[in-house]
Formats: C-alpha cells, sequence, structure tokens
C-alpha cells in the first residue's frame, strides 16, 4: 500500500498578506452607537473589524452603508463594522448632524465622530468611502476605495474567520453596538414633499420607509403608506414596502410617482385606492456597462433622489450615477437624459454634461432646475437639452454668499422650488436657509435662515412649506417681499493638499482582484482610468481616459496648486473553470486630490482601488 496516497490531503496554507498595523481611531467628537463607551482598537481585538471612512453628503458613502448590511446581520458574532465619520462639508464637521445621520441612514454600528480627520490622516485615505480591513491581531490586512467590494470583504472576513480560529485568536460573540433610544415623532427625517389635489400634503418619511399623507395643517396624520419595514413590495398601503423614498411628482391624472431611492426604484401609489406598484428599475443598482435605456422594469437605476414631470417625461435626479434620467409611462421605458456619470461641474449638451449627485427637480414650461448637491449648485436644463450653470462653481467651494450669481455660494443643497414670479427657491441644506435665484437679475438672496436641514419645499397659495428634515417636520412660511440679510461666508473643502514634486508625476491606481476572482478580459480591456485637473492648466499631459491603472503626468511649474480629479474601474469575475456564466463585479471609484507642487514632494501618487499598495508592505 502507497502511504503517501492513504493520507490525508493537507489543507491549503493561509493565503500570504502584507501585515501593517493599525493606527488607533481617534475622533474629536468621541463615539456613537456605544452606549456612551469610548472604543479602542485593543477592546476589538479578536474580532475581523471593518473601518468604513464615510461623509453623509455622499451617495457612494451611502451605497456602501447599504451594501454592508448583509455582512453584518451574517458575520455578527466575529465583524465589528467602525464607521470613521470623516466630514466634507463644513456642516458635516458639526456633532449633532453626525448624530443626526447616523439615525437617518439606520446605521447600525459603532461610529467615530472624526471632525478633523484625524483618524482619515492616521490612515493615509484620499477617498469617501474607503473601507479598511483590520484583522483579529490588529493588522491591516485590504483596504478598498469606492463601491462594490461588500463580496470580496465578505469572501476576505471567512478567510480570516478559519484562519484566526485555527490560530485561536478568533473571539466570537456580541460586538460593542448600542443602539439609541427610539424618539416618536409624526415623521422622522422626511424627504420631500407634494401638494395633493385635495390640499393634503403627501410627504415621503424617509428613515420609516413610508409615505405619508398629512392635512391641510401639515400635521396631522392622514394616512401611511408602506409598513415602515425596509422591502421592495407592491400591494395596498398597509402592505406595502419602500426602502429611504425620496422625490414625489404627481402624474397626469392624480397619481403618485415615487423616488424609492435605496430600492432604486420609481413607484407609483394611487392616492385614491392606496395602491402601490413598480413602474421603474429592477430593485439592482445600475453599474458601468449595464443597459441606459429601454422597458422600465429591466434597466437598472442607482439611487432617484428627485423625480419631476417635464415635457410629457418622469425626469429623475439619479444621484448614484451622477445623470439626469427620464420615464415615459406611455412607452414605459426609461433612458439616460444628460451626463456622462463623470462627477463634476460641465455644461454643455446633454451627452457632454457632468453633474455631481443631482438631487432636486423643478419644472417649468422652459426650464428643468436642478440642485446639484456635490457640486453646491444650481443648474438648469433647456428644451433642447443643453445644460446650464447658474450658481456654483465645482466640487470644492460652497458656503453663503448672496449676491451677483457668478459670485454668490450654496452648501450642499438638495432641493429646489419654482416661484411664480420666474425665479426658484433653494433648499440650501448644510447652510440651513431658504435661498431665491432671480434669472432676470442674476442674484441670490436668502428668504429664512434657522431651518434645520430644510431638504424641500412646496408652494401652498401665498406660503411656502418647507420640509425641515432634522427637525422631522413641515415649517410653513409666508414668501417675504424683502430678502433676509446674512454675513457672507466662504469655504473650500479642508483636507491637506499632497505635496508633489515638479516635472512628472506617475499615477498608480493599486488594483488586486480579491481572492478568488481574476480581471473580466472576455470583451476586452476590463479597466478603465480617466484623469483630469482643476484649473485644467495643471496637467501639461496626462490628461484624458485609457486602459491602463497607471498613468505618467507632467505639472506645469507655472501652476503651483490644483486638484487632480481621477476616475478609475476595474471589472473582474469568478475565478472557477467550472462555471461557464460566472458572476463579475465592477469596481469604481472617483478622487479629487488637491495637490501643491513643492520640491521636497512626491514623484509617485497611490491610489488604492483595492488591494494593498506594494510599496508600502513592501
Amino acid at each position: 500500500m502507497n502511504d503517501a496516497a492513504s493520507a490525508p490531503t493537507p489543507a491549503p496554507a493561509p493565503r500570504k498578506r502584507a501585515r501593517v498595523r493599525a493606527p488607533e481611531l481617534i475622533g474629536k467628537g468621541g463615539w456613537l452607537n456605544t452606549g456612551g463607551n469610548e472604543l479602542t482598537l485593543a477592546d476589538l481585538r479578536g474580532k475581523c473589524v471593518v473601518v468604513d471612512f464615510w461623509t453623509f453628503c455622499c451617495i457612494n458613502c451611502l451605497h456602501v452603508l447599504d451594501e454592508l448590511r448583509e455582512l453584518e446581520e451574517k458575520h455578527r458574532d466575529t465583524v465589528v463594522i467602525v464607521g470613521v465619520h470623516s466630514p466634507k462639508f463644513v456642516h458635516e464637521a458639526e456633532h449633532q448632524a453626525v448624530v443626526d445621520a447616523v439615525e437617518r441612514y439606520g446605521v447600525h454600528h459603532p461610529v467615530l465622530d472624526d471632525p478633523e480627520l484625524a483618524t482619515w490622516k492616521q490612515y493615509a485615505v484620499r477617498a469617501w468611502p474607503t473601507l479598511v480591513v483590520i484583522d483579529p491581531e490588529g493588522y491591516v490586512v485590504a483596504q478598498h476605495a469606492g463601491e462594490g467590494h461588500a463580496g470580496a470583504i465578505a469572501k476576505l472576513v471567512e478567510e480570516l474567520e478559519a484562519e484566526h480560529e485555527a490560530k485561536g485568536t478568533l473571539r466570537r460573540g456580541d460586538g460593542p453596538y448600542v443602539p439609541p433610544e427610539p424618539v416618536a415623532t409624526h415623521l422622522r427625517f422626511p424627504g420631500k414633499a407634494l401638494l395633493l389635489e385635495s390640499g393634503n400634503l403627501l410627504v415621503t418619511d424617509t428613515t420609516r420607509h413610508q409615505v405619508v399623507e398629512l392635512a391641510a395643517d401639515g400635521e396631522t396624520v392622514v394616512r401611511r403608506y408602506g409598513t415602515g419595514e425596509r422591502g421592495l413590495v407592491d400591494g395596498a398601503a398597509e402592505e406595502a414596502r419602500f426602502n429611504e423614498p425620496q422625490g414625489l411628482c404627481r402624474l397626469p391624472g392624480g397619481k403618485v410617482v415615487v423616488a424609492d431611492t435605496v430600492n432604486h426604484a420609481l413607484r407609483v401609489l394611487d392616492p385614491g385606492t392606496g395602491e402601490v406598484s413598480t413602474v421603474a428599475g429592477t430593485g439592482a443598482q445600475w453599474w458601468q456597462g449595464s443597459p441606459t435605456e429601454g422597458p422600465a422594469r429591466e434597466v437598472a437605476l442607482s439611487s432617484p433622489w428627485d423625480v419631476a414631470w417635464w415635457r410629457d417625461e418622469v425626469w429623475i435626479a439619479m444621484a448614484g450615477v451622477h445623470q439626469l434620467w427620464a420615464y415615459d409611462p406611455a412607452k414605459g421605458t426609461v433612458r439616460v437624459a444628460a451626463g456622462t456619470t463623470n462627477e463634476g461641474l460641465v455644461d454643455g449638451p446633454a451627452g457632454e454634461a457632468w453633474f455631481a449627485q443631482p438631487s432636486g427637480l423643478a419644472a417649468t414650461d422652459e426650464r428643468l432646475w436642478v440642485a446639484d448637491s456635490e457640486t453646491s449648485a444650481l443648474r438648469w436644463v433647456d428644451p433642447e437639452g443643453a445644460v446650464h450653470t447658474a450658481v456654483g462653481t465645482g466640487l470644492f467651494d460652497f458656503g453663503h454668499r448672496d449676491g451677483e450669481a457668478g459670485q454668490a455660494l450654496l452648501q450642499h443643497p438638495l432641493g429646489v422650488t419654482a416661484l411664480p414670479d420666474g425665479s426658484v427657491a433653494v433648499a440650501d441644506t448644510y447652510n440651513h436657509a431658504l435661498r431665491r435665484y432671480d434669472p432676470a437679475a442674476g442674484e441670490v438672496t436668502t428668504l429664512a435662515t434657522d431651518l434645520r436641514e430644510p431638504s424641500d419645499a412646496v408652494l401652498v397659495g401665498d406660503d411656502i412649506v418647507v420640509v425641515e428634515s432634522a427637525r422631522h417636520r413641515l415649517t410653513r412660511l409666508r414668501l417675504p417681499e424683502e430678502a433676509v440679510q446674512v454675513a457672507a461666508v466662504a469655504h473650500r473643502t479642508r483636507r491637506e493638499a499632497t505635496e508633489v514634486a515638479p516635472g512628472t508625476l506617475r499615477l498608480d491606481v493599486v488594483f488586486r482582484a480579491p481572492s478568488g476572482q481574476k480581471l473580466d478580459e472576455r470583451y476586452g480591456p476590463s479597466t478603465r482610468l480617466l484623469v483630469s485637473s482643476t484649473p485644467p492648466e495643471l496637467l501639461v499631459s496626462g490628461a484624458g481616459t485609457g486602459t491602463d491603472l497607471f498613468r505618467e503626468l507632467a505639472l506645469d511649474p507655472a501652476v503651483p496648486e490644483g486638484v487632480l480629479h481621477v476616475s478609475a474601474m476595474a471589472a473582474s469575475c469568478d475565478d472557477d473553470p467550472a462555471n461557464e456564466y460566472p458572476a463579475c463585479h465592477v469596481h469604481q471609484q472617483d478622487w479629487g486630490v488637491p495637490v501643491k507642487v513643492t520640491e521636497s514632494g512626491v514623484s509617485r501618487l497611490p491610489l488604492i482601488l483595492a488591494g494593498m499598495d506594494p510599496a508600502e508592505t513592501a
């Protein structure tokens, strides 16, 4: 007998990983969802820790919160997810705003409020969202930027569980999450509102996953649509389910379209019968390479945030992909109407324009107004489809400044409302204000202040009813004849610039296909890299699109500082020869990297899409 043949097959050796000691988690704002306890990495030893660097303005961060729910539930005795809130806007550095956001978006894990970006800097993070995996012994073993990594992280967690179970370094049991006490209010973080023909108001009760009909007083609850549980279920008002619904618009005939944001779907609600049905979206999130037009129930959407009836179609603020789409109820189809999926502020023909998380819409005969939140901008589309900017300059400038529109500033507006005189009111969310833009005069003024995170407004007679999202109520204001005077404040996104050497800069997007996957090259290159800059003069060469995840950039020595805009995508598929149709995964992230040219600066800029930078782990 051959002893070798009868011996048991040895278990495969654990995959060799880079081992980098995880820096401590520190933040001036302290901890949320821990029952008042301070956490350290030592407290989490023995657990697989997933650190999620996020900020609540960022739609990609909200996508990741949703992606992580399954991992959080399935591995709750071995995995601790820790959110590190790292603000982009000034408002996001306010502690109460973070407390509100944690409840608003159903975050059921500990969150560290890091208003000064201390932990962000310690982990050398460059983008929202970024996920860092720490093993049970306290070492960083993986880093991922952007969306679409939940499957890879789940696979890694399973490997870590097996490896550290065998070593005796895995500690099972409950994690440190302590839920806050629930608060009783009629609404909880309402999103958008609509005036019904009856004079009642319809409001999306976003955090409670319902649509609520209120009496004309804006307070008395007449009816609720939806059970209050997350889900995508059609049927009667008492049976239907939504998932963080936002925008509302009325169809000819009286039915109402609901932007069911986290379900990536459009629903139709019949106020007469209470019936809810799905008319667009598959329930799955749209990814690069997916269809962009066709039968509405067969095409995926991505975080529709608002809807408006304009020119015989329902226009959709598709926040998740920085575009405007349109749904045609007569044909039952959807299509991309404007935007490229690139994030930024670029005007021009519909197919060339860039948006940044459009979140509010308002239609007039000749214009579709757009609250473009991440650029703190007010935009509009003309009947020929061209995109224009009324207020706003880009991703990094914001504030509260009235006056001539070219120098006026907003801060992450989420709503816009057409007024009878041809002007528009802007729900200037992070400035807690209602602003007005007058196209005839080209001026911006302030109509009201002390509104807590206003997200929408609706005209009711001579009044304007504002959705005060963070005060969980509707607030009725008389439209003032004179604007409120406020002191001008201007801000720029506060992130330390990366010091780079003059001359040539090597850009490396680090991507390692997750365990069990390989690059998907069945239909050509599986990677894409797009590079641009603000100001454009910063780059002498290296701008544009290519398929390699590296690029030699030549910087103009006459431009001492600016921002590099980098968008990277990589597609990978499950590496199983026995499977003829393997599951495929898209990994994508956009970075805005402030740079400053100095003689002592670096000549290589690594940006991690997935994996660890070999230069740091060698």
